[in-house]
């Protein structure tokens, strides 16, 4: 039992760990966890088997590369299916190239959905040809997404700045 736990907590710190840098190597996570780098290339093959770990991935700000793209946060009201409920209205606009994330969401739409495109006219087309028309969609609400100050956990615009919040009494 307490090996188990023990394996646990090694697969939750290697993920944590991973999360904030993918790219360190088996030998360095094995060193600030002060275990062997083999047992952390187990884990890690244990964890991409299982399909815990889905991908390694590089957040880039987009605003500095100069690459043009436009982001939008598409909020869907679905009628729900009677044997799958949201699930394949969900798969289904999962599918599209466009689509970057789906989510079930809370509140008054059903499903929150990130679309990435080339212009505004892209994305807004994207939506009336192709997610608006769905059986099961009932109303979309597009929101572009204007500026990013935060990405997975990544702050833009403080590169080279030791910033700290005001403290206000």
């Amino acid at each position: 039992m307490k090996e188990e736990i023990k394996e646990k907590q090694e697969e939750v710190e290697i993920l944590r760990i991973l999360e904030e840098n993918a790219r360190l190597s088996d030998a360095e996570i094995a060193r600030m966890m002060g275990i062997k780098e083999d047992e952390v290339k187990a884990i890690i093959a244990e964890l991409e088997s299982k399909r815990i770990i889905r991908k390694y991935k590089a957040v880039i700000n987009y605003e500095k590369s100069g690459i043009e793209t436009v982001q939008a946060l598409i909020d869907v009201k679905v009628s729900p299916e009677r044997d799958t409920g949201y699930d394949s209205v969900a798969e289904r606009i999962s599918r599209f190239p466009e689509v970057q994330s789906v989510r079930l969401v809370s509140g008054e739409y059903d499903l929150s959905v990130l679309v990435s495109g080339k212009t505004m006219q892209e994305v807004a087309y994207f939506v009336a040809e192709k997610i608006a028309p769905l059986e099961q969609v009932r109303n979309t609400l597009t929101h572009f997404l204007l500026k990013t100050y935060k990405e997975h956990g990544e702050i833009y615009g403080e590169e080279g700045q030791g910033k700290r919040l005001a403290v206000t009494l």
